[in-house]
C-alpha cells in the first residue's frame, strides 16, 4: 500500500501554551533532517488558555500542521481516539505536548515499525525526572499489576511516546481512559508484535502536570475491566455460566441435605424435627440457587447478544463484498 505520508504526529494536549511553538519546531527539525514526509495533528481538549490561538498561527504558517479542537475537557483517550480516525501517514507517533517526550526519539521508533516491523512499539522513560512519591512509586506499581494481567512484558504501559503502524490505530477505539492500556487493546486486536524501547525524557519545562494522584486509582480499575473483557468478553458463559452453576449446585445440595434430615428424624428416629425455615441454611441455599439462576441467564444472554452481533457483522460483510 502506497502513502503519501510517511509520518503521522499526533498530540493531545490541555492548556500547554507554553511549550507548543518550541515542540512544534522541534519535530519539524527533526522532520526535515530525516527528509520525512509529515503531518502533526494536535488535537485540543478543552484549553482554556491561549493553546487553540498558537495552533492556528501553527497551521498557518506550517500546512502539515493540522488541528481539532474539542469544546470541552474530555481526556486523553478520547483526544487519541479522534486523532487516529484523522491520521493518513504510514507511522502514527504518539507524544506529549509539555516538552517531555523528546521529538529526537522519532527516527529510531519510526525505523522499529518500519524496518523491523513491529506492530507497536512502546517508549520506556527508565530515568525519569519526576516526583519519586507521586508519580515514580506509583508507575513502578501500576506498570507490575499491568505486566501480570496483561501478559505483555513492557516496562512503561503509560509513557505518552509510542510508534504504531497505521493499521493498528485504526483497528482499535481508545475510549473512557483506556489510553494507558494501548498495548493491551492492541494484543486483543491481534497485533502481537509489540516491542518496547528506552526513551529519553526530559524535565517538565513549563507548568504543571494536568493529572492527580486520582489517575492510578482509575488506571487499577480500568485494568481490571480489560482483563474481563480480554479474558470473558467472547464467551461470558464461561464466566457467569459457571459462577451460576457452582452457586445454584451448592444451594440444591444444601436443600436436599436439610430436607433429608427432616424426613430421616421424622420417619426412621420417630423424633420431632425443628422447621426448615428455622435453619439459616435454609436461607443460604435459598439465596444461592436465585443467585445461581440469574447468573447462568446473564451468560446465557450475553452469549445470544454475541451470537446475534457476529451474524450481522458477517451480513454487513457479505454485503459490501457483494
Amino acid at each position: 500500500m502506497e502513502f503519501n505520508t510517511d509520518l503521522s504526529v499526533v498530540i493531545p494536549l490541555l492548556n500547554e501554551e507554553e511549550s507548543l511553538q518550541e515542540l512544534h519546531d522541534w519535530i519539524v527539525r527533526v522532520m526535515c533532517a530525516e527528509n520525512y514526509r509529515y503531518e502533526i495533528l494536535f488535537i485540543d481538549d478543552g484549553s482554556t488558555d491561549k493553546s487553540w490561538d498558537i495552533i492556528e498561527k501553527l497551521s498557518a504558517g506550517n500546512p502539515c500542521v493540522k488541528a481539532l479542537r474539542f469544546s470541552r475537557n474530555y481526556g486523553k483517550s478520547q483526544a487519541l481516539h479522534a486523532g487516529f480516525k484523522e491520521v493518513k501517514g504510514r507511522v502514527v507517533i504518539t507524544m506529549d505536548a509539555d516538552l517531555q517526550d523528546a521529538p529526537d526519539e522519532i527516527p529510531a521508533l519510526y525505523q522499529k515499525i518500519v524496518t523491523e516491523k513491529y506492530d507497536l512499539v512502546s517508549g520506556w522513560k527508565k530515568k525519569r525526572f519526576d516526583s519519586k512519591i507521586r508519580k515514580n512509586i506509583p508507575s513502578k506499581l501500576f506498570n507490575w499489576a499491568a505486566r501480570k494481567v496483561s501478559g505483555i512484558s513492557l516496562n512503561d504501559f503509560n509513557c505518552g511516546l509510542k510508534a504504531f503502524d497505521i493499521k493498528v490505530v485504526k483497528a482499535i477505539d481508545v475510549e473512557g481512559e483506556m489510553h494507558r492500556y494501548i498495548p493491551l487493546l492492541a494484543k486483543d486486536a491481534g497485533f502481537e508484535k509489540i516491542a518496547e524501547q528506552v526513551v529519553q525524557h526530559q524535565a517538565r519545562k513549563y507548568g504543571e502536570t494536568k493529572f492527580g494522584m486520582e489517575r492510578f486509582v482509575n488506571g487499577f480499575l480500568d485494568l481490571l475491566t480489560l482483563w474481563f473483557v480480554s479474558r470473558f468478553g467472547k464467551r461470558p458463559m464461561y464466566l457467569f455460566g459457571f459462577a451460576g452453576t457452582l452457586a445454584f449446585l451448592f444451594g440444591l445440595i444444601a436443600t436436599m441435605y436439610m430436607g433429608a434430615s427432616k424426613l430421616i428424624a421424622v420417619f426412621y428416629l420417630q423424633k420431632p424435627a425443628p422447621l426448615v425455615t428455622d435453619n439459616p441454611l435454609f436461607y443460604i441455599a435459598l439465596t444461592c440457587m436465585v443467585l445461581g439462576t440469574q447468573l447462568f441467564l446473564a451468560g446465557f444472554l450475553g452469549e445470544l447478544i454475541l451470537r446475534s452481533k457476529k451474524k450481522t457483522k458477517n451480513y454487513k460483510t457479505t454485503q459490501e463484498i457483494l
